[in-house]
C-alpha cells in the first residue's frame, strides 16, 4: 500500500514538472516567434519604407516605448549614456562642477551654482554668468539639458566657453578643463538648536553610510545629545547604503530588508551587520513626497523598529528594488527585479504597474484597501502609499507670487546684482533680509515690470463662463464685477503680505554667492517649521515616549 501511495505522488509530482517543462516551452516559442516578427518588420522596413528609416533611433524608440509599458524605472542606457547610470549609483561624472539653469527672458543657460574648487569655480565663472557658445557651438536657445550634455565628458579633456558676465562689458571665452566631480551625499552635518546632531542626506551612493558613520561620531565628540535624519527630497539609490545607515541606530543581527521578486537571485534577507554607534539617543527623520525608495527604508524600518519618530509628509511609495545587467555593445539594463519589504513584513509601493493603463496611467493603492502591519512595539503601521509620518506638521503652501518670482528668475537675477554691488555680508547664521534690502527688490521689481496671474482670476474667468452659460450673467453681473476689481494683482499688497516667505527665499539665493550651499542649508534651517518640530519632539523625553509606544485602546 505504502509502495502505492509513493508512486501516485511520485506521478503527481512528474505531470506537475512536465506541465512546468510545457508552459517555458509555450512562453520560449511565443517569445521567439515575437522577436522573429519584429526583425522581420525592420528588415521590410529598411528595404521598402519610401524613406529612410535610421534604424537605431526607431529601434532605441521602441526599447524605451516598451520599457515604459512596465514601470517608469526600468530603463535601457546604450554604451554613450553609461554616464548617467554611474551618475547615479555612485554620484561621480566627469564635468565643470557646476548647477545650471535655462533663464527664458536671456534665452540661454546660466552658472546658477558654481561648487567651489570645481574647474568653473577655479576658472572665475558665478552664479549669473550667461552661456553662450560650447566649443564654438552656440547653446543659445538650447534647453539645459542638451547643454548639460555638452559640458560633461572625459575627466582631464578641456572644453571653451563663450560667456557674458553681469556687470562686464562685452564678451569673454574661457578655457576649462573636466574634472571628475562627487557629488556629496551628505553636504551639511552640524550642532544645531543647542545639542541636536543634524544630517542632511541627499543620496544613497557609495560609501554613504561610511560617511553618515563618521558624521554621527563627530557630532556625539561635540556634545549631540540627540539626531535629526533629513531625507527631504531624497530619492534613494543603492539598498545595502540604506541598510548600513540603519545599522547606525539599531544593533547587528536586525533584519531591515526582505526583497522577493521571480527568480532566486532576487530572493534576499539584508541584515545589520556591524556594530551601531548608537541605539540609544533619541532620533527624529524628516522626509516628504519626494524621499523615496532608499530613503523610505530607512525611515520606514527605523519606524518599524520603533527607533525614530518619522517627521513631515506622506513619502513617495517606491516599493521596488531594480537592477542592473549588461547587454549588448556596451549598454546596460536597469530593471526591476524584486519588491522590498521592512521589518513589520510591509511593502510601501503606492502603484500598482502591473495594471497600467496603455497610456501610461496608474492608479494609486485607496487608503481604504491596505493593510495593518505592526511595528516591533505594537504599533499599527500601514502598506502601501509609502510611509506616513507619525507626526505631520501642517505642510506651507507657496503663493502664487513666489511661484512666479522663481518661475522669471527675478529672485536669482537681484541676487546677482546686490552681489555685484557688496563685497560682503554677515554669515549665514545671522544674515537677514533687512527692509532697505526688501524695498530696492520692490523697487527692482517695479522696474522690470514684474507681473504675475492670479490663480483666483483664472478661477473667476471658468466661473464667468459657467455662469453665461447656465443664463445667470445678467443676474450675477454686479457681483462679478466687484470681485474682479477686488482680485486685480497688487505687487505690493502680495510682497507686503507673503514678506516673510519671500524673504526667505531672497536670503537663500543671496547667502548662495557669498557662502556656497552649506551656507544656503544653514540659512534655511533657522526658520524650517518641520525641524522645528523634531527640535521639540526631541527636548520633551515624554512625549518622545509616547509617540513611539502602542496606543491604549478604551
Amino acid at each position: 500500500m505504502n509502495n502505492r501511495k509513493s508512486l501516485f505522488l511520485f506521478t503527481i509530482i512528474f505531470m506537475f514538472f512536465l506541465t512546468g517543462i510545457k508552459a517555458d516551452d509555450r512562453h520560449r516559442q511565443k517569445l521567439a516567434k515575437q522577436l522573429s516578427i519584429y526583425n522581420n518588420i525592420i528588415k521590410e522596413l529598411d528595404l521598402f519604407y519610401v524613406d529612410s528609416i535610421m534604424p537605431e533611433k526607431m529601434i532605441n524608440k521602441s526599447i524605451e516605448y516598451m520599457l515604459r509599458y512596465l514601470d517608469p524605472y526600468t530603463e535601457y542606457y546604450p554604451e554613450e549614456k553609461n554616464e548617467e547610470l554611474k551618475l547615479m549609483t555612485t554620484g561621480k561624472y566627469a564635468g565643470i562642477g557646476s548647477v545650471i539653469r535655462f533663464h527664458t527672458e536671456k534665452n540661454s543657460t546660466v552658472i546658477a551654482d558654481p561648487y567651489k574648487e570645481m574647474p568653473a569655480y577655479k576658472a572665475g565663472l558665478r552664479a549669473g554668468d550667461l552661456i553662450l557658445s560650447v566649443n564654438g557651438t552656440s547653446v543659445v536657445g538650447m534647453s539645459s539639458d542638451s547643454v548639460s550634455d555638452m559640458l560633461r565628458g572625459e575627466a582631464g579633456t578641456k572644453l571653451t566657453l563663450e560667456i557674458e558676465q553681469p556687470g562686464k562689458k562685452g564678451k569673454k571665452k574661457v578655457t576649462l578643463e573636466r574634472a571628475s566631480i562627487l557629488l556629496p551625499p551628505i553636504p551639511y552635518y552640524g550642532i544645531q538648536n543647542g545639542d541636536v546632531g543634524y544630517i542632511l542626506l541627499e543620496s544613497f551612493t557609495d560609501d554613504c553610510a561610511k560617511k553618515m558613520r563618521r558624521a554621527v561620531i563627530e557630532l556625539k565628540k561635540q556634545g549631540a545629545k540627540s539626531f535629526v535624519i533629513d531625507l527631504r527630497g531624497n530619492g534613494g539609490g543603492l539598498l545595502n547604503e540604506a541598510v548600513d545607515i540603519v545599522n547606525i541606530f539599531v544593533p547587528k543581527g536586525k533584519t531591515i530588508v526582505t526583497t522577493k521578486g521571480k527568480t532566486d537571485y532576487s530572493n534576499d534577507t539584508y541584515k545589520t551587520s556591524n556594530e551601531p554607534v548608537d541605539t540609544v539617543s533619541p532620533l527624529a527623520v524628516l522626509v516628504d513626497g519626494q524621499s523615496a525608495s532608499a530613503s523610505e527604508i530607512v525611515a520606514g524600518s527605523l519606524q518599524d523598529l520603533d527607533r525614530a519618530v518619522i517627521v513631515g509628509s506622506r513619502t513617495f511609495g517606491k516599493g521596488l528594488v531594480q537592477s542592473t545587467r549588461p547587454v549588448s555593445y556596451g549598454g546596460y539594463l536597469k530593471l526591476t527585479t524584486a519588491k522590498y519589504y521592512i521589518p513589520s513584513g510591509r511593502c510601501v509601493q503606492a502603484l500598482d504597474y502591473s495594471h497600467m493603463i496603455d497610456d501610461g496611467r496608474t492608479s494609486r493603492l485607496p487608503d481604504s484597501l491596505t493593510n495593518v502591519f505592526r511595528t516591533a512595539a505594537g504599533r499599527e503601521v500601514r502598506d502601501g502609499g509609502g510611509i506616513r509620518p507619525d507626526i505631520e506638521p501642517k505642510p506651507e503652501e507657496l503663493s502664487t507670487l513666489l511661484y512666479y518670482l522663481m518661475q522669471d528668475m527675478a529672485i536669482f537675477d537681484f541676487a546677482t546684482e546686490f552681489h555685484l554691488k557688496n563685497q560682503s555680508i554677515d554669515p549665514a547664521e545671522t544674515f537677514t533680509i533687512s527692509d532697505e534690502v526688501y524695498d530696492e527688490f520692490r523697487k527692482y521689481l517695479r522696474a522690470k515690470n514684474f507681473s504675475y496671474d492670479l490663480h483666483s482670476v483664472k478661477i473667476l474667468n471658468e466661473l464667468k463662463k459657467m455662469i453665461e452659460l447656465e443664463g445667470l450673467a445678467s443676474i450675477a453681473k454686479e457681483e462679478v464685477e466687484a470681485l474682479e476689481k477686488k482680485l486685480q494683482a497688487n505687487l505690493d499688497h502680495s510682497l507686503t503680505h507673503f514678506g516673510k516667505e519671500v524673504k526667505a527665499m531672497l536670503g537663500d539665493e543671496i547667502i548662495k554667492r557669498y557662502y556656497g550651499q552649506e551656507g544656503e542649508i544653514v540659512f534655511s534651517l533657522r526658520e524650517d517649521p518641520e525641524l522645528k518640530e523634531c527640535y521639540d519632539i526631541l527636548k520633551d523625553s515624554k512625549r518622545y515616549k509616547e509617540i513611539l509606544s502602542p496606543k491604549k485602546s478604551n
